[in-house]
């Protein structure tokens, strides 16, 4: 919105071509968003409060947790609102990627608002069925998918990279392709979900990450960047840059008042939309690995449910983990929670580091 007015003064003053440098509408973009988060999440917290939307404490679970029980929760929202008002005014909106991935993003929050609001409004302790969350994800991760598929420009975009290998590439074909979106946006969506069981836990590492998504996006839009380093040109995927700007942003924004003790939680609303725009901008970039390494904490976390219910299951009771996700195991085998948060946000910023080397380790 604000490109378009800039365009339009920069015909009589010059000095409005600035705003065209996409380096400069992130930055603007993530100081929006975290101001939108700064001013609105007093207005936000107390509707929730007013309404008596908080948070239920799971009584298995570690005891030090029960004092947070009637937290307001669905906090997510105020992540969505600050994101998506942030992208519209310094985004490109004749640009497609832009659309699929806030759309992907402002869907699965819809989803992730409708199981919150079933749980903490109508007291249904199960919220939206797992069947009807698992479908409309899918419903979301499939359009995504043949979208892109059908949008794409170049035979790169239907290829697997494999980082730390020079010009390695699996190829995938358009179905290969559609499931693997698929399967990437909706495993990341609810991986995050999965690892939102602290204060502060999971929206740290998710700004990690799309900070570091936000340079492999700029990298994969800039036909010079992305040859020099054997990366898959993308043409229009540098513009992603703004909208993940603005989910750091609001992110950090609102972990001013998630940091420990929390004031407000995310809620399937914030964890299942972040998740899906990590997803989305990862497959547009063509960076699914890199995204599986820099995300190995919400990888950890989902693996250790797979193999706690799994093995559950095989042996009639007995269990692998203290409790699962893996937080809780930390948790009860003595380490207080914010040992757990920063000690997980300390492995997040080795992984996405680790990510990042791959830009020039190839």
């Amino acid at each position: 919105m604000l490109l378009w007015l800039s365009e339009w003064l920069a015909q009589d003053v010059r000095a409005f071509n600035v705003f065209n440098y996409l380096t400069l509408r992130t930055v603007l973009a993530a100081l929006t968003a975290l101001l939108i988060s700064w001013m609105a999440g007093p207005s936000v917290i107390r509707w929730l409060a007013a309404k008596k939307i908080g948070q239920a404490v799971r009584t298995d679970g570690p005891q030090t947790h029960l004092v947070k029980s009637g937290t307001p929760t669905m906090g997510g929202v105020l992540i969505l609102i600050a994101t998506g008002l942030s992208t519209l005014l310094w985004g490109d909106l004749e640009n497609r990627y832009v659309w699929i991935v806030l759309l992907v993003t402002l869907g699965t929050g819809a989803v992730g608002w409708y199981d919150d609001w079933r749980k903490v409004v109508y007291r249904d302790p199960k919220g939206l069925a797992s069947r009807w969350k698992f479908f409309w994800q899918s419903v979301i991760g499939l359009t995504a998918a043949v979208f892109l598929a059908v949008t794409a420009t170049t035979p790169a975009q239907f290829e697997l990279i494999l980082p730390f290998f020079k010009g390695v590439a699996i190829p995938l074909g358009v179905i290969g392709f559609i499931v693997l979106t698929y399967l990437v946006i909706v495993g990341t969506s609810n991986a995050v979900n999965l690892t939102d069981g602290l204060d502060g836990l999971a929206i740290m590492p998710a700004c990690m990450v799309a900070a570091a998504l936000t340079i492999f996006a700029y990298v994969a839009g800039n036909a010079v960047y992305a040859k020099y380093l054997f990366m898959p040109y993308v043409p229009g995927a540098g513009e992603i840059c703004v909208l993940l700007g603005a989910l750091v942003g609001a992110g950090l924004g609102f972990l001013w008042f998630n940091a420990y003790p929390a004031e407000v939680f995310m809620g399937d609303v914030g964890a299942l939309a972040i998740g899906a725009a990590l997803g989305t901008t990862a497959v547009v970039v063509r960076q699914e690995i890199v995204l599986f390494i820099m995300g190995g904490v919400f990888v950890a976390e989902t693996v250790s449910v797979m193999m706690q219910v799994s093995y559950f299951k095989a042996t009639k009771g007995k269990r692998i983990f203290r409790m699962a996700p893996l937080h809780h195991h930390y948790e009860l085998g003595g380490w207080k929670e914010t040992q757990v948060v920063v000690r997980f946000w300390i492995i997040t910023i080795v992984l996405v580091l680790l990510g990042l080397s791959t830009l020039k380790l190839r």
